[in-house]
């Protein structure tokens, strides 16, 4: 049975809840990526993903370059360890309908992160399963043009 850290990506970016939004914003652009772990020193304390950019700082008409990563940041975010179980964190994510979480060591310091890719290419046949159960559970679209 294969464990989170014989999958995960390693030496993840991260960015300081002093940070700016914008620096996210554009560590996000650089590096390809929808979410940024927020870290203190090593520690995990959250992450900001392209989506609290643009649904708490934009749509409140914050200043990108003077709104602090932490104004816009998710604060409460569920992480795993690099001993995990692949299936029981594939559960986990499906639960909390999140395609990528941040792995910690036993000090809650970013060692890397885990994403549903990660898991499609490198381990399990479950994750069609899972990203079914993300998606399925997410409010559908509509745009009306």
């Amino acid at each position: 049975m294969k464990r989170v850290g014989e999958v995960m990506t390693r030496d993840v970016a991260a960015v300081s809840p002093f940070d700016t939004v914008q620096f996210a914003a554009q560590l996000m652009e650089e590096l390809n990526v929808g979410v940024i772990p927020v870290c203190e020193q090593q520690r995990l304390v959250g992450v900001i993903t392209d989506r609290d950019i643009t649904v708490r700082a934009t749509s409140a008409g914050w200043a990108p370059a003077e709104t602090a990563v932490s104004d816009a940041m998710s604060a409460n975010v569920r992480w795993c360890s690099e001993g995990q179980n692949i299936e029981d964190v594939l559960a986990q994510m499906a639960n909390m309908q999140v395609r990528r979480m941040p792995v910690v060591d036993e000090d809650q310091n970013l060692i890397g992160i885990v994403s549903l890719g990660d898991l499609a290419t490198r381990a399990v046949t479950e994750t069609g399963s899972t990203l079914r159960k993300i998606s399925s559970s997410a409010p559908a679209y509509h745009a009306a043009f």
